[in-house]
């Protein structure tokens, strides 16, 4: 995943990609080394958690790194990852993935703010809980938006 340019969220997915995530497209990123494939999963999925981030609260710069770490974590997976759309839809293990990255900026925050102030950061951890609560309605509705984009955009 050299080179991938920062996510924004003017960048949007293609119609075709917009469609159920393909488990011809989860079987190519079992190779790392596909870059052609890692590319379209970035552009396609990429613009979603970096805006559901925001939405959640992050700065520009913690959601483009939770979208890193998000991205990290599904290339460690994907060797071993098994798709079964009977036990549920990628994009709801996408989202699993990306609240977690969220709720580690939040963590992050919550540190450097207690390290200013000589606090308690156990203090904090109802506040980044409480961040966090909305992330599957913002999520949802981010899907719904990027996929009326793209449908007016085909149009």
């Amino acid at each position: 995943m050299t080179g991938v340019r920062p996510v924004r969220r003017t960048m949007r997915a293609k119609p075709e990609d917009l469609l159920p995530t393909r488990a011809s497209l989860l079987i190519r990123l079992k190779n790392w080394e596909d870059q052609v494939s890692w590319q379209r999963f970035f552009d396609t999925y990429g613009p979603l958690i970096y805006s559901a981030a925001r939405r959640a609260g992050l700065t520009d710069f913690e959601a483009q790194e939770a979208v890193q770490a998000t991205l990290i974590d599904v290339a460690k997976k994907m060797p071993g990852f098994q798709y079964d759309p009977a036990l549920g839809q990628f994009k709801g293990w996408l989202l699993t993935l990306t609240r977690w990255r969220v709720l580690d900026q939040f963590r992050q925050r919550a540190r450097a703010a207690t390290a200013r102030l000589d606090g308690d950061e156990a203090a904090l951890e109802p506040f980044v809980e409480a961040a966090s609560d909305g992330l599957n309605a913002l999520w949802e509705a981010e899907w719904q938006e990027t996929i009326l984009d793209a449908a007016i955009a085909n149009v």
